[in-house]
């Protein structure tokens, strides 16, 4: 009757059979479906006769495709009787008569039907099907060959499914001879460890005694053969990289047993760790993080400073190398996950100063920047910032696990350890407070300001004596701070100075709120810069007279200091006035300064007393009349030239402070201004110009640490665009005349010597004669030897000075981006198109490293998406009119003689955007017209007027200049014009 039917039915099999996951579900669905609708018993008997020989199938996909589908079709027909089931499969699937090459085949039909009785959620529930099953598992156990420990594992998940009393009742005594051997197999005592914690009432100390001799399972004398054991799935489930079961549940019985120091101590270290092996040893790490959340505060004391954390500490030091297996990053999982998920501070402090304190001759080996610290209570946190300081200051190494590698063992100096340990556990810990001022931990503006301080004083200033007054000398190093831990914390410091100009508004005030909407940064929540209260401390610190600072200043650089500060406070005074970003912007840029006078204070000097010069005059009265003299440069334009300078830097604060100050002068600025920054990128100029040859030279001393790695990794792509191409046409010449001058010297130190005039004679020169002939001639070609390393000294500085010059430029592109961002309604917008282009055009004809090309591909962008493309255009240029239209004929003139089409493209556009600018434009004359028409007569123009209104443009003459150019695009074969350029004019201006 079933084959009747059709193919349709009997199609459901076939999916269920096939490898792919999909379809074998779809088909399972699919046949659940028909089964529900057509409620046909011989359907139904068939189904169960197809799935159960499916069970046993050849392929091994199919096998567990057909026990899902069982496990579905018992589970939507309950009335099916689970005994009978399971009688079928023992039948069909009769181990006993079966051939014995189709062993295999019957032993995984036998453990996938059980699987499917179990997946079908029904025989928990039928004990004798239950129980039948169970007895099943354990015969079929004894086929490892073929089933390995999949019988032992499906009997744990059942078990961990069944109610305590069916387990009393039913399972016990079958399970009886399998508990009993759970030393016999990681399985076994997986099996006894599951039951224990599922039916403590039934696996009581007396019952486990009567099973196996003794009634705990972690004790001295199991401990050998729990060693064993957990060695062995160690090695079985190494592919996994988890931890084995059996391991967390024997960890949970230990602590449950009240065992848990005699497993740790003698289980694990003493027992597990002395087997040098990877998978035991990542088992050992995997267990010390998954034990994090289960042990006290004592616990994980003394787990944090065993055996197993220094053998971790020993991996991570070890294991650098990119081809090794690095185990840290899982390990900061686990610390990430307990730190989230615990709510004890006193039990959080202990896990991360016990990471804290697993050092490597004195430096930790948890990370220094680790994000985990954003889990911490704020009180945890606040204790932990307390403790670090504490250990910066009176450095314990005793109280660290402190280890060193046999590298490290054989290369140490014993006279000087002890100083270097502690000079690098100093190094961790600043560059760890500066980083959780950083990291986006919920922390208090206290908080904050305390590791400010604490940083600073620590990088410019000593203790003389002890003094309330002052927190950070409270307390005395005992041992004082060389200058490299000056020099390092003075680093860090500058970079905690970075996050806090970036930092957003912290606290739940609404003032705080407030600021925050307004995307304010790098102030405290009643408005103060932090970089203001720095100062004001550091103000603080030169006035007392119990500390003293690293480099004491002169009276010339406290002079300077003093005239800083009087001028910031100048400054406060007129913050609320109309000149308000101006006011901004100084304050900024004179406390930026005054705080490195205490980093550079001879190189700092120059430039902040150029800074307090140009505030006086930018805020004086005479500034503000009309300047008589031109000759004489504004504010503005000093400003813009220290702007410059100190672009050099290679300090990120000082680029971005210096970029954001630029924002807020960019309405104060003048075309003289404009032009300044404008000949840096002046590719035709830059020999000629001395501001770019005095940026060179300051950019030439002053980056060093930040620009050697950017030099070091463009030196290959550099001497293959530069050196090989342009010396090998350009130096040939001067090579030969080098050789020939070389030759005849060496020819003249031959004759001189009489090795060549030895026409009459044969005779052979003297022993006394060689030697100073010898001499001679070594002597002329270490002389040759070192103008030829000169030579190449000197092409390595040009290629250096190149690198530089070209770096600058892209900084001060980041000056041009901000002013077309800012100002791009301001008349000197136009001043910038053809310095842009110039460089554009340069680029693209030179060959370019990869350097080049980024300036290239920075400056293409800035011009498309700030200039051409921007929506805000000069609203004022009828009196530039006839200055753009003759532009626009320029741009389109010199698109026409391009060869070039990707250069002539970016001409074409710069005239598109003026046009825009024009159109967008109303003449003096038209302006009058609209403001005669009544409002209701003005508000029903119709659309079609507007698009037809030309503005200020000449449509006569631009006319004639496009319709030149769409001549010869369409009469030269060569010409660089496209039509994607007249698409694009057509488009956007269609009258």
């Amino acid at each position: 009757g079933v084959l009747r039917q059709g193919r349709a039915f009997l199609d459901f099999f076939w999916d269920i059979a096939k490898p792919e996951q999909e379809v074998r579900l779809a088909a399972t669905e699919s046949l659940l479906r028909h089964l529900r609708e057509g409620k046909k018993e011989d359907e139904l008997r068939y189904t169960l006769r197809r799935l159960v020989d499916g069970l046993g199938a050849t392929r091994e996909a199919a096998r567990p495709g057909f026990s899902l589908a069982l496990a579905q079709v018992l589970q939507a027909f309950e009335e099916i009787p689970m005994c009978s089931v399971l009688e079928q499969i023992k039948e069909k699937h009769n181990l006993e008569k079966v051939k014995k090459k189709f062993v295999r085949n019957a032993a995984f039909g036998n453990f996938f039907g059980v699987m499917a009785l179990f997946q079908s959620g029904r025989l928990v529930k039928d004990q004798k099907a239950l129980l039948e099953s169970i007895q099943l598992l354990q015969q079929l156990a004894h086929h490892q060959a073929h089933l390995r420990d999949l019988p032992r594992k499906t009997l744990i998940d059942i078990m961990s499914e069944v109610p305590e009393t069916v387990f009393e009742e039913v399972l016990f005594d079958i399970l009886q001879s399998d508990l009993a051997s759970a030393f016999m197999s990681p399985e076994g005592l997986h099996l006894l460890l599951v039951g224990m914690q599922k039916f403590p009432g039934v696996l009581k100390p007396k019952n486990l005694k009567k099973l196996f001799g003794s009634p705990t399972v972690v004790n001295e004398e199991n401990i050998p053969r729990l060693v064993e054991l957990l060695q062995s799935a160690a090695k079985s489930e190494k592919k996994d990289k988890k931890l084995p079961s059996v391991v967390f549940d024997l960890l949970q019985v230990s602590l449950k047993e009240d065992a848990f120091e005699l497993f740790w101590k003698e289980g694990v270290e003493n027992g597990l760790l002395k087997e040098k092996s990877g998978p035991v040893s990542y088992m050992c790490y995997r267990l010390l993080g998954s034990a994090l959340p289960l042990l006290s505060k004592d616990q994980l004391q003394m787990v944090l400073k065993g055996k197993v954390m220094q053998q971790y500490g020993e991996h991570v030091v070890t294991t650098q190398l990119p081809d090794r297996f690095k185990f840290a990053p899982e390990m900061e999982g686990y610390i990430d996950e307990f730190l989230n998920s615990c709510d004890d501070l006193e039990r959080q402090l202990a896990v991360v100063i016990g990471f804290s304190t697993l050092t490597n001759q004195g430096y930790p080996v948890f990370s220094s920047s680790s994000r985990v610290v954003k889990h911490l209570q704020p009180v945890a946190l606040q204790k932990y910032v307390d403790w670090l300081k504490h250990v910066f200051l009176r450095p314990d190494l005793d109280c660290c696990l402190d280890f060193s590698s046999n590298r490290q063992k054989q290369n140490q100096e014993n006279a000087d350890i002890a100083q270097y340990k502690i000079a690098r556990l100093r190094k961790w810990i600043i560059h760890r407070l500066a980083n959780i001022i950083e990291c986006p931990v919920k922390k208090e503006e206290s908080l904050v300001m305390d590791v400010s301080r604490f940083c600073f004083f620590h990088s410019f200033f000593e203790a003389k004596k002890k003094t309330s007054q002052i927190s950070e000398a409270n307390v005395l190093p005992s041992e004082p701070l060389d200058e490299q831990t000056h020099s390092t914390t003075e680093n860090y410091f500058f970079g905690l100075l970075q996050t806090l100009n970036t930092l957003t508004v912290l606290g739940d005030t609404a003032k705080a709120s407030a600021l925050r909407e307004k995307h304010i940064h790098g102030v405290t929540a009643d408005g103060k810069l932090w970089i203001l209260l720095l100062v004001e401390y550091a103000n603080k610190l030169l006035s007392s007279e119990h500390v003293k600072a690293v480099k004491p200043f002169t009276k010339g650089q406290r002079d300077a200091w003093e005239r800083t500060l009087q001028s910031v406070k100048n400054l406060q005074k007129k913050e609320n006035k109309s000149d308000s970003a101006k006011v901004v912007a100084f304050q900024q840029l004179l406390l930026l300064m005054a705080i490195h006078l205490f980093k550079n204070p001879s190189e700092t000097m120059d430039v902040l007393s150029d800074l307090l010069n140009c505030m006086e005059r930018a805020f004086s009265k005479e500034s503000k009349k009309t300047k008589t003299d031109d000759t004489e440069p504004g504010w503005v334009e000093v400003m813009v030239e220290i702007l410059l300078s100190l672009l050099t830097q290679p300090s990120l604060l000082i680029r971005r402070i210096s970029k954001s100050v630029f924002v807020r002068i960019c309405p104060n600025l003048t075309k003289r201004g404009l032009q300044l920054i404008l000949d840096v990128l002046d590719p035709y100029q830059e020999q000629n110009e001395e501001s770019a040859v005095v940026v060179m030279e300051e950019s030439d001393k002053k980056i060093k640490s930040a620009q050697d790695m950017d030099e070091e990794g463009s030196e290959d792509s550099s001497d293959e665009g530069d050196t090989e191409e342009e010396n090998d046409s350009g130096d040939e010449e001067k090579n030969e005349e080098v050789d020939d001058d070389f030759r005849s010297q060496l020819m003249n130190v031959l004759q001189a010597g009489n090795a060549l005039v030895r026409d009459e004679s044969d005779e052979e020169l003297d022993d006394e004669a060689m030697m100073a002939l010898d001499k001679n001639i070594s002597a002329l070609f270490a002389e040759q030897q070192k103008r030829i390393q000169a030579k190449k000294d000197e092409k390595d500085k040009m290629r250096k000075e190149k690198i530089l010059r070209r770096d600058f430029k892209i900084k001060v592109l980041d000056l041009i981006e901000a002013f077309l961002t800012k100002q791009s309604e301001n008349p000197l917008v136009f001043d910038i198109i053809e310095p842009l282009l110039r460089v554009i055009e340069q680029c693209m004809s030179s060959d370019s490293d990869k350097q080049e090309v980024d300036f290239l591909q920075k400056t293409a962008s800035i011009f498309r998406n700030s200039l051409c493309r921007t929506k805000q255009y000069c609203k004022r240029v009828d009196a530039l009119k006839e200055d753009l239209h003759a532009f626009v004929e320029r741009l389109v003139k010199k698109a026409c003689k391009h060869t070039n089409s990707s250069v002539a493209l970016y001409y074409f556009s710069a005239s598109l955007y003026l046009l825009k600018v024009l159109k967008g434009n109303m003449s003096d004359k038209s302006s009058a017209l609209p403001s005669t028409l009544p409002e209701e007569q003005s508000n029903t123009i119709p659309q079609a007027c507007q698009l037809l209104r030309t503005g200020c443009l000449d449509m006569e003459r631009v006319t004639v200049i496009y319709k030149q150019a769409l001549t010869q695009f369409l009469t030269k074969r060569n010409s660089a014009l496209t039509s994607s350029m007249f698409h694009d004019l057509f488009r956007r201006f269609p009258v």
